[in-house]
């Protein structure tokens, strides 16, 4: 047991034994601990997606759903981006057309209800493609859905970036903004757009971090402190993925990269790190 003290931010820290049991655990936290009360609370569920790998582990949930008889219904979801890329969604970069092909085109969800970025803007600015998306597309849907995002599903890179937040970057010190634009970033494109962190610490109901791999080994060993643990076999929070470890973690202070500084209101269950044996051990 570790000794937390009142104002330590906890995790949840679910292992899996291979990157593709990832899919399944991760299908079920958003439908059992996200969507399905997101539903019954508001009737609408608003659910923030990154690119990068991160969409390959969406391609379970139509299945997970099928399998278990869930009825996500998909007719109140609405889809926003974590972050974007500042190209055409059929560009090869874009992580609206990646999370297209790898989820949104195999479910009901209505298009209008997928939000893009305004592909007209990217002539202008990234600035401008930023300012359209958090007015047009993020605070609207804030509205209809209590002030908050029901769930953020985030990626982290081996050198700790999550969303386009880059470390060392003065994005992280923003403040105001809630979707800013980047036009130096260190992974090509160097335009895009991104959350901050007034979004994703204040105004996120879930997050949940998905990665695998052992190039997240030493991201995941410097964001985490000493952890208590018991199998989820043991546990009745998750119902039908049980191949897999659930470990309580206490979150390093100050973080040392990105994604180690994303915080959730109340931390604890609602920040959530799904990964493979293999970016630990």
């Amino acid at each position: 047991m570790i000794d937390m003290t009142s104002d330590a931010c906890t995790a949840k820290l679910l292992i899996c034994p291979t990157a593709s049991a990832i899919g399944g655990v991760l299908s079920e936290l958003i439908i059992e601990s996200c969507c399905m009360p997101a539903l019954v609370a508001r009737g609408v569920f608003t659910i923030a997606l990154s690119g990068g790998s991160l969409p390959s582990f969406l391609q379970e949930l139509p299945s997970y759903c099928r399998r278990t008889g869930v009825d996500p219904q998909w007719e109140k979801w609405h889809v926003l981006l974590a972050d974007e890329r500042c190209v055409a969604s059929t560009d090869a970069e874009s992580n609206l057309g990646s999370i297209q092909s790898n989820f949104t085109n195999s479910v009901p969800i209505p298009k209008y209800q997928i939000h893009g970025i305004d592909e007209e803007l990217l002539s202008e600015s990234a600035e401008a493609v930023a300012s359209a998306y958090e007015a047009k597309v993020l605070r609207p849907l804030l509205e209809i859905s209590g002030g908050m995002i029901d769930c953020i599903i985030l990626g982290f890179g081996p050198d700790g970036h999550t969303c386009s937040l880059f470390p060392n970057h003065p994005l992280l010190k923003e403040k105001s903004r809630f979707v800013a634009s980047i036009d130096d970033s260190p992974k090509p494109p160097p335009s895009r757009i991104t959350l901050t962190f007034p979004v994703l610490n204040n105004l996120s109901r879930q997050i949940i971090f998905c990665g695998a791999g052992s190039s997240k080994r030493p991201v995941l060993r410097s964001i985490f402190k000493s952890t208590t643990h018991k199998m989820i076999a043991e546990s009745t929070e998750l119902k039908h993925c049980f191949a897999a470890k659930t470990l309580t973690v206490e979150m390093v202070d100050p973080a040392p990269y990105p994604c180690g500084m994303v915080r959730t209101a109340q931390c604890n269950d609602s920040l959530v790190w799904v990964v493979d044996a293999d970016a630990l051990e």
